[in-house]
């Protein structure tokens, strides 16, 4: 898999704004490699599983949030900044995109993208005679 450079690629971590006018930032990411998968570890402090969504449309990973507000609080003081998050990755070919698995737990995301047999190393036995 020699595209997974494309896979951990970083953009810029400063805050944007999407076309709502929310401030997003991206997340930062490790990639891991081994014989059976990637795996992407996404650190997201301060969102819940119900506000991530991970998309994939033809060859583009994208995981982003969609935070709520807190309704019904007036803020007397605010020292961390509410953003959303959003980062996409082009995926290598050779992922089987059908059985990707997603955990999140305590602000991190754990996207296991396994490899499909076909990319996988494999031994070949050798029979005698």
């Amino acid at each position: 898999m020699n595209r997974n450079a494309d896979l951990a690629k970083h953009e810029a971590g400063t805050p944007t704004k999407t076309a709502e006018s929310k401030p997003t930032q991206s997340p930062l990411v490790d990639v891991y490699e081994n014989g059976d998968e990637l795996l992407l570890v996404a650190d997201m402090p301060g969102v819940t599983s119900e506000e991530v969504g991970i998309h994939v449309d033809k060859d583009t990973l994208t995981i982003e949030t969609n935070r709520k507000s807190v309704s019904g609080a007036k803020v007397l003081a605010a020292e961390f900044a509410r953003h959303d998050y959003r980062r996409s990755f082009t995926i290598p070919h050779g992922l089987d995109i059908d059985k990707v698995k997603a955990e999140f737990s305590n602000g991190v995301l754990s996207l296991h993208l396994p490899k499909s047999p076909a990319v996988k190393p494999r031994q070949i036995q050798v029979r005698a005679g």
